[in-house]
Formats: structure tokens, sequence, C-alpha cells
């Protein structure tokens, strides 16, 4: 008879491993098997059955969702978790602090260094958020964990997705003809350093100025994000200049959407730290 007990933290540990093990084959594109993987690991646990084997990797699924990272597609997330498997994926990740860095470099390429415009879509809305349970606890988790926090100061991570925005840029203008705005094209954070309150100094077709902010994550398109004072700040003295470039899905085939002044139309601006003055 298959075993009904709450899984361990030494059952989560080992399926979690595996599960890692499995995902950084799938982001680099190359085969592996699932089955095989299996077989191999149920042994190890106590006396869990195929099904609930193939369940907890959905949860997993749903916990790295939920914390901003990249999942195995063919493990479609399942709500409903244990919060000792947010806990095993957290240990792992600690333990294992490269792995972001891991997903950047062993990505199939298949064009990226030169790909054309990225897809950009609509931001999301009320009208196609999931589930209030599920977004509950996705945010739980991204909040619990500091997710936004964790992208933020992730700077291998940033610079790329600055880059790839650069490259959008740049085709987007010399695919509608304007080549001689596409070379005017300036990466400001990495020729001035962060304190424009934007990254990225573009243009429109037109001409127009067009100043870009670029948060990326290789998380879901709702993982929140951390905005600086002075990108706020730039962000309403510039309305019709600025704009918000959310890239997400970064480490597989990066998405975008744009968000601009009033950024409070979009999102909720919560205080995260306070400057204190001594008095």
């Amino acid at each position: 008879m298959m075993s009904s007990q709450a899984w361990t933290d030494v059952e989560n540990d080992l399926i979690v491993a595996d599960y890692f093990a499995m995902l950084a084959e799938d982001v680099a594109g190359h085969p592996y098997n699932k089955a095989e993987h299996r077989r191999q690991l149920l042994p190890r646990l106590n006396d869990r059955s195929d099904g609930s084997v193939e369940f907890k990797h959905q949860n997993i699924s749903a916990v790295l969702k939920g914390l901003g990272e990249v999942w195995i597609t063919g493990y479609k997330p399942a709500f409903n978790f244990q919060t000792s498997l947010v806990d095993a994926v957290a240990r792992w990740l600690v333990i294992n602090p490269g792995w972001t860095h891991r997903t950047l470099s062993s990505r199939p390429v298949d064009g990226m260094a030169e790909a054309a415009q990225l897809w950009v879509g609509p931001a999301p809305t009320l009208t196609n958020q999931p589930s209030p349970d599920e977004l509950e606890q996705m945010l739980h988790i991204a909040k619990k964990f500091d997710v936004a926090a964790r992208d933020g100061r992730n700077r291998a991570l940033g610079k790329a997705g600055e880059e790839r925005v650069l490259k959008h840029e740049r085709n987007t203008l010399t695919a509608a003809g304007r080549e001689d705005l596409a070379q005017q094209i300036r990466w400001v954070s990495e020729e001035e350093g962060d304190g424009a309150g934007y990254d990225i100094a573009s243009f429109d077709a037109d001409g127009r100025q067009r100043l870009i902010e670029v948060k990326t994550t290789n998380g879901w398109e709702r993982t929140p994000f951390h905005i600086s004072r002075n990108e706020l700040a730039v962000a309403d003295e510039r309305r019709e200049e600025w704009c918000l470039f959310r890239l997400w899905n970064f480490a597989r085939t990066p998405k975008a959407f744009e968000l601009r002044p009033p950024l409070d139309a979009y999102v909720s601006l919560t205080a995260t730290s306070f400057q204190a003055s001594i008095h």
C-alpha cells in the first residue's frame, strides 16, 4: 500500500534536487527521460506512487512560479502545496547560488544574439489574472522571499535583459527604415551608471525620445519588481518619454510588455524601506 503520509523534509529535498537536475537539461534544450528520473527516485522515497511523484513535480513548478523562477513546462503548476515544499525549494536555491547565472549561460542561443524584435504584448490586467487562490499563493511566496529584490540585485540578469532590449530597439527602428535613429540609441546605465532613472535612451520611429527602464525576470509576467524613488520621479517628470519595459520568461523565450506613467494605474506600489534621519 502506498504511503498517504505528509512528505518529509528529506523526501522534499530529494525530489526538489531531482527536479532541478531535469530543469537544468530542460532549459539548456538537452533531452532527458522523466520516467527514468522517476524510476531512480522512487526507491529513495517512502512508498510513494508514480502519481504522487508526478503531482509533487507539478507542485514544485507552482512554487518556482511564485519564486519568479523558470520551471519545467511539461509539469503544469499545481497549487495548494505544503509550506514545507516551498522551504525545500528555497533551501536548494540557497545551496546553489549560481542557478540563475546557469540559466543565463546554458539556454539555447538559436539566434538570440541577433534576434529580431521581441514579442511585446499587453500588460496583465484584472481581466486576465489567474484565480484569486492561485494569485494569492504566488504573491505570498514572492513577498516572503522578496523575489523583486533578488531580481533587482542580480546584475547579470539585469544587464542581459538591458542588452536584449537594446537589440530589440535597434532592430525595431532599422525595420522601420530609421537606421539613423538606431545608431543613436544609447545604453545609458552601462555608459553612465544607474542614476538617470532609465536604462536606455531610444526613439520612436517618428523621432520622439523614448526613455526605457528595463525590469527583467526569469519568472512569469506577474512576478513583482522593484522600482526606485528616482525612477518613479523621472517617470513622473518625463511622462511623455518614459516607459517601463517588463521583460519576463527570460531564461526561455523572452516576452515583454510596456507600462507608461502613471504607473499606479497598473501596479500597486508598496514601500519596502525608509530613509531614517536622526532627530
